[in-house]
C-alpha cells in the first residue's frame, strides 16, 4: 500500500516469530496478517513502557518530596560561599 510514512523492515528471528505467535493467539482475527500482529505488539510495548516511564517519574517525584528539607540546618549560613572561596577561579 502507498504511504508517505517511514517503514521499517524487520527479520522474523525465532523470537519475532515467538511474538507473533503469541499475538495470534492474542488477536486471531489478525493471525493471517502478521503485520498487523507486529503494529499492536508495538502498541502494547509502548504503552507498557509508557506506564513504566511515568511509574519510575512518579517515584522519583515522591523520594525527593519525601526527603525534600531533611538537610535544614545542617550547614550554617555563609557555607556554600566559604566553600567556593577555595575554588579555582
Amino acid at each position: 500500500m502507498p504511504t508517505t510514512l517511514r517503514r521499517h523492515a524487520i527479520t522474523e528471528t525465532p523470537a519475532v516469530a515467538a511474538a507473533i505467535e503469541a499475538a495470534a493467539r492474542r488477536w486471531p482475527e489478525d493471525r493471517d496478517r502478521p503485520a498487523r500482529l507486529l503494529a499492536r505488539l508495538v502498541d502494547v510495548g509502548f504503552h507498557t513502557i509508557e506506564v513504566e516511564l511515568d511509574e519510575a517519574a512518579l517515584k522519583r517525584q515522591q523520594a525527593l518530596e519525601e526527603f525534600a528539607g531533611s538537610f535544614t540546618g545542617v550547614y550554617w549560613p555563609g557555607y556554600l560561599e566559604e566553600i567556593r572561596e577555595g575554588w579555582p577561579e
